[in-house]
């Protein structure tokens, strides 16, 4: 005699509570996941507040350090300055990674050796020493740059060719019959790039993609060196100050650390919407 299961499945009838299941069984996952997540914060804040810190120096400085006050040359600080030069060397750098990326993938022999030698060199060479090319050194010649400048183009040219071997192993992951069937049917390169082949590269390049902006995120401490009053400047300014390296340095870690966390949450957004056909397909 046949069981209920399979009774329940000849009859097309479902038992009740097994389509839940499986959702079930991931919000108790995600609430352990909260819950570890929470316990540790809880010692780690423990843990900070029995170092016995300057809690008042800290509240004094966070509003400087958040970017709620302009510099002393009127100009952005802090938080603020670090979002702005973040942000814009994603932008440059997502320009100059699909440009080499193209390049990498192109059959002209003088677009392929342009875009690996670039991606060689700036892969090749510490970020430090370029920043320090480009805003020591390109002086030399009669091109000097803002600190600002030079920190957004040290950046843009370093992830740029990170970036591009990224883009390019996306790019080539979709198969190549997607190309040819789109050309049957008589679209033209750019809409086959736009509608084919990017919303299916995006899944793979999403996830290093991500991890490679909050790297830059990070990174973006090495324009202090240029005297630009970001983050990690403010921290090293205040902490020399006031004698109170633990507080302004631990209070700049935290500060980056939430800034993660919210590229983390959009990189997390962006793997969901474009893996929503691969997931329902499991």
């Amino acid at each position: 005699m046949p069981s209920d299961i399979d009774l329940a499945a000849v009859g097309g009838v479902e038992r009740p509570g097994r389509q839940s299941a499986p959702a079930d069984t991931a919000l108790l996952f995600r609430l352990k996941v909260q819950l570890t997540w929470l316990i540790l914060s809880v010692l780690l804040a423990t843990g900070l507040y029995r170092l016995g810190l300057d809690f008042g120096l800290i509240a004094a400085k966070l509003p400087f350090m958040l970017g709620l006050h302009l510099s002393p040359d009127g100009f952005i600080q802090g938080v603020a300055l670090t979002i702005l030069i973040t942000v814009v060397s994603m932008a440059v750098s997502l320009v100059v990674a699909v440009l080499t990326a193209l390049g990498r993938l192109s059959s002209n022999p003088l677009a392929f050796g342009v875009a690996t030698f670039y991606a060689s060199f700036f892969r090749g060479t510490p970020l430090l020493v370029q920043v320090l090319i480009i805003y020591l050194a390109l002086p030399q010649f009669g091109i000097v740059l803002s600190g600002l400048t030079s920190g957004i183009l040290a950046l843009s040219l370093n992830y740029g060719a990170y970036l591009a071997e990224t883009i390019r192993s996306g790019i080539t992951a979709v198969p190549h019959g997607q190309r040819e069937a789109a050309m049957a049917l008589g679209l033209g390169r750019l809409v086959i790039g736009a509608k084919i082949v990017a919303p299916q590269a995006m899944r793979i390049i999403v996830p290093p993609a991500g991890a490679q902006f909050i790297s830059m995120l990070k990174d973006s401490s090495l324009v202090s060196i240029m005297g630009l009053w970001e983050l990690n400047f403010l921290a090293q300014s205040y902490g020399r100050a006031t004698y109170h390296y633990m507080e302004m340095l631990l209070t700049a870690a935290v500060i980056y650390w939430v800034l993660s966390i919210g590229l983390e949450i959009v990189q997390n957004c962006l793997e969901r919407r474009f893996g929503k056909g691969y997931a329902s397909g499991r």
